[in-house]
């Protein structure tokens, strides 16, 4: 990086994104709290205007909250290893479907099994659409054979955790052999439900720290996703040709599904195809729930031979814990309605018709701020990678929401290198270590934990972490820099208010 461009940065850091200034402070109004009307159906959905419509979408919001456990319920397929055992455990904020709560559900899991565990008794309630997800309460892991990790906190993000490396055998990261896989943070051995005579060890998040190869992710907001899958390629692929055309040095690239090679667009490095393949994934890797999708039990990175080792998968005694055989989570063909489905399915469903989330005001700004920072949003450079819109939708038959609708998410569906600050060294299909789907900013106002990995809750703070060495947000970044400190703050009001 150029010495005058590096000042540059450096000068925006201290002017813009160090509140400790007198009459330079820009502030983050955190999260709106107010209700907008997020997490419902869309509008056509709501009319039925497709007959079943409505119904599959509420069978989805049910299905979506319930609490899975290893056996002994009509939700069984829990583990062997998970990361916690309800979608909207997860995806709770600021309703069912959005992502992280500020209570972290996966530090108050692990407890005495003596007791039982939840999800045994039935013991969250379902809420109606729109509505935050209840606290759960319950053991979910047994403390005799599961221990907190230490990035799990109580007021800290929901997350999953990565080993971009295999070790070496003196516990150092093995940087020519690449991992990258989901290192799932609990088993469910020790479980009276079915983990008694499963023995596994959870894996080695204090060594992986202590050698600097963790990283994290945290769940991605659900709103809307149905519009973004509705958007053919043809109209992606024009709208990157108009972002090419700019001023910013920001180039951008798609992730492609490697069977058909069309564009893939969901999760934070654009990895799955769609809401079926992204649920089915989830399903399997989250909660270790096989399904249609993933057929199969899943072992952690290692245990499959993947590092090179002669390991040869999950022991025989924690195989079909459920005792109904595979997949876990099968379709009924017997049934009628919308009882047929899979619960991967009604889960794609309830994903794909969410409305997205409306845009608000931010508590005393005025809307004269906002307006003038959405228009500096795009003087800037941001609107190059967070577009307004990528596009229009094609043709539905599904709902006629989905159908010939803007797509209002402020992402390009690219992605984009954002240098060493923000790079996590994981690679996944075309999307390497420093690549990064755009994050859509619909809904931004009302998330609590923010980037990738949830590693700040501080607005201020995340857009400045797009800029490091190799980022194609720097010369945006710089430009924003020279802003006054009253357009500096619009900007930030204007990003709450989305």
């Amino acid at each position: 990086m150029k010495t005058a461009k590096l000042a540059s940065v450096l000068m925006f850091v201290s002017a813009l994104f160090l509140c400790g200034m007198a009459f330079a402070q820009v502030v983050d109004h955190g999260v709106q709290t107010a209700s907008r009307g997020t997490g419902l159906a869309l509008a056509s959905v709501q009319a039925n205007d497709n007959p079943g419509i409505l119904a599959a979408f509420n069978d989805g919001l049910n299905r979506f909250q319930n609490v899975e456990a290893v056996s002994g319920t009509p939700d069984i397929g829990l583990g062997p290893r998970f990361n916690f055992n309800s979608c909207a455990g997860c995806h709770a904020v600021p309703a069912v479907g959005g992502t992280g709560p500020a209570v972290n559900p996966q530090f108050r899991g692990v407890g005495s099994c003596a007791n039982g565990v939840a999800g045994l008794s039935n013991d969250v309630t379902h809420v109606g659409a729109g509505q935050p997800t209840p606290q759960q309460t319950g053991t979910i892991a047994c403390n005799s054979t599961n221990a907190i990790p230490s990035f799990i906190t109580q007021n800290g993000p929901t997350r999953e955790a990565r080993f971009p490396f295999f070790f070496n055998a003196n516990g150092t990261p093995n940087l020519n052999n690449p991992n990258g896989g989901v290192e799932t943070l609990f088993t469910v051995s020790g479980r009276p439900d079915g983990g008694q005579n499963c023995s596994l060890q959870q894996p080695s998040f204090a060594t992986a720290a202590a050698g600097n190869n963790l990283i994290f992710r945290i769940p991605t907001p659900l709103f809307g996703v149905g519009l973004m899958e509705n958007l053919d390629d043809s109209t992606l692929l024009s709208n990157r040709l108009r972002n090419l055309n700019n001023g910013f040095g920001v180039a951008g690239t798609f992730n492609r599904n490697g069977n058909d090679g069309t564009i893939t667009r969901f999760g934070w490095k654009a990895q799955n195809k769609s809401l079926h393949i992204f649920s089915g994934e989830a399903y399997n890797v989250e909660m270790g729930i096989s399904n249609l999708l993933f057929q199969q039990d899943r072992p952690l990175p290692g245990e499959d031979g993947a590092d090179g080792s002669n390991s040869t998968g999950l022991p025989a005694s924690c195989l079909n814990l459920g005792g109904n055989g595979y997949p876990e989570d099968s379709n009924n063909p017997g049934s009628t309605g919308v009882a047929v489905f899979d619960d991967v399915s009604a889960f794609a469903n309830f994903m794909r018709t969410l409305a997205p989330p409306p845009p608000g005001g931010v508590a005393g700004v005025t809307a004269a701020s906002i307006a003038n920072g959405r228009s500096l949003f795009s003087a800037v450079g941001c609107a190059v990678c967070h577009n307004p819109t990528p596009g229009t939708t094609q043709a539905s038959n599904v709902t006629g929401g989905l159908a010939n609708a803007p797509v209002p998410s402020f992402s390009d569906i690219e992605l984009h290198h954002m240098g060493t600050g923000l790079a996590d060294n994981v690679s996944q299909g075309a999307a390497g270590g420093d690549q990064f789907r755009t994050a859509p900013l619909w809904g931004l106002g009302q998330r609590i934990f923010l980037l990738h990995d949830g590693r700040t809750t501080n607005l201020i703070t995340a857009i400045n972490a797009h800029g490091s060495n190799g980022s194609e947000a720097n010369t945006s970044l710089n430009t924003a820099a020279g802003l006054s400190i009253s357009n500096q703050q619009d900007l930030v009001n204007f990003l709450r208010s989305l």
